[in-house]
């Protein structure tokens, strides 16, 4: 691994409260879902940004970002707690647990690894930017999309560090890399169809000309951030509105559902499961609960 280098998390800092002075103030509502939509629950509301949140591995907490930080939050709710990142400041949406519950994956411009309770990030990409999506089951790599020659596509890396993998090649944008639980899958979303839809590749790869990439979604919707349940048997995602160009932030949305695809996808039946409030932050990185049986996201109310 790479030390981190303060430079880096100073210039990424000062981006990064640019961006957020461009947000509308709002109260966000950290909710606990059965997978069904049935049983909801706000465990935390704030009127602070909070955004992502993580299922522990232990199912006790859910650890979130708020103002470049990290934050550790009981699922019964209470105060949450900062996460100590040492010099990288910054940190965004987009970070996760690994399979063991031992250590953070986060990104501010680059990605770092951390232990779970905190400490000083060690460096693994080079490269920026580079945006953390997911751990392989085995805990030995990390997926992530990057822009490289004016593209996003999906990168894969040690974690450790070292020479980064690309996966994909298409021009069309590729996000929201997510390993399925056999490490046989990475499940994303990508416009290279012409809408947001959820697609996979193979693990190692799309191959040539990205041969190997499937479409799982088609419809009216744009999708954008596939999850599949730590049991294999669901996929959760975010949906906007037809037309809606990336993933902004203060939008109608759908959190919809559908049973995972086996070894060759067919059209399955989508579900919505909690349509609400939110858009960029509500569910960027995984939230499942260990069981399957829950799953938390955040939605928002504009401050007037």
């Amino acid at each position: 691994m790479h030390t981190c280098r303060a430079v880096i998390s100073i210039a990424l800092s000062s981006a990064f409260s640019s961006a957020v002075a461009q947000r509308p103030t709002v109260t966000s509502q950290v909710t606990v879902t059965a997978r069904d939509g049935k049983s909801k629950k706000v465990i935390f509301s704030s009127p602070r940004l909070f955004e992502a949140p993580n299922w522990s591995r232990d199912g006790k907490w859910l650890v979130l970002n708020s103002e470049g930080k990290l934050w550790r939050l009981t699922v019964a709710g209470g105060e949450p707690d900062l996460i100590p990142t040492g010099p990288v400041k910054g940190v965004n949406n987009d970070h996760g647990i690994s399979p063991d519950g031992k250590q953070l994956a986060i990104s501010a411009g680059q990605i770092f690894v951390l232990p779970f309770a905190g400490g000083t990030p060690q460096q693994v990409t080079e490269k920026t930017p580079s945006y953390f999506h997911g751990w392989s089951p085995d805990g030995r790599s990390l997926v992530y999309c990057a822009r490289r020659d004016n593209n996003f596509d999906l990168y894969s890396i040690p974690v450790d560090g070292g020479a980064e993998k690309r996966l994909t090649t298409h021009p069309g944008y590729d996000d929201g890399p997510e390993y399925s639980p056999d490490g046989k899958w990475i499940y994303f979303n990508s416009d290279r169809a012409g809408s947001w839809d959820i697609w996979r590749i193979p693990a190692e790869g799309a191959g040539v000309d990205d041969a190997g990439a499937q479409r799982i979604t088609s419809d009216e919707l744009e999708d954008w951030f596939p999850h599949p349940s730590p049991d294999g048997r669901w996929l959760v995602f975010i949906s906007f509105a037809k037309g809606t160009k990336g993933h902004p932030a203060n939008q109608d949305v759908a959190l919809r559902m559908m049973r995972l695809p086996g070894a060759k996808p067919a059209p399955g039946r989508i579900k919505e499961v909690v349509r609400l409030f939110g858009g960029q932050g509500t569910i960027n990185v995984s939230s499942w609960s260990p069981d399957s049986k829950r799953f938390a996201y955040v939605s928002y109310s504009l401050v007037p």
